[in-house]
């Protein structure tokens, strides 16, 4: 099903992209399921939200593997990194988005390199979304561990 067209080293980012935003998917499915558990609903919606997103990464990831006469195969699922807190579950997280980010990082530039424009667009869009994703988490990551206001509940949410 590959052309001959096909870049290799193209489709081996984008077979480690679907492999990765998979394992997104679970982490956050799993860490609400965690997360509503322990009470804190609001922490189980956010990650709900985050599963979501990261599956319209999966969908746009496997549409454009079709288009370029791939077959998606996301090979490595990762198993979802838990933890005993919600602090834990975030840092998690991030080690998570760090790699994605550096994947699309490196998968853009090697584009730029070989003068695949639109493979570069493609990646470097994902690799924008992605470092959003990494400054949200940084950012609730940054608002649960501030100390509570004396007589004020700690809120664990975006």
């Amino acid at each position: 099903m590959i052309y001959a067209k096909t870049d290799q080293r193209i489709a081996g980012y984008l077979g480690r992209a679907l492999s990765l935003e998979f394992s997104a998917v679970q982490q956050y499915s799993t860490q609400a399921r965690l997360a509503a558990a322990w009470g804190l609903n609001d922490a189980a919606q956010r990650f709900q939200e985050e599963a979501r997103e990261e599956m319209e990464h999966v969908d746009r990831i496997i549409a454009r593997m079709l288009a370029l006469g791939l077959a998606p195969n996301a090979s490595m699922l990762r198993p979802a990194r838990l933890g005993n807190s919600l602090r834990d579950l975030l840092v998690e997280d991030q080690l998570l988005e760090n790699e994605l980010v550096r994947l699309y990082a490196d998968a853009a530039t090697y584009c730029t390199h070989v003068a695949d424009h639109d493979n570069r667009h493609f990646f470097h869009k994902l690799l924008e979304e992605e470092q959003a994703h990494g400054r949200e988490l940084a950012e609730w990551l940054a608002r649960i561990e501030q100390p509570a206001a004396p007589g004020g509940e700690l809120r664990a949410t975006f």
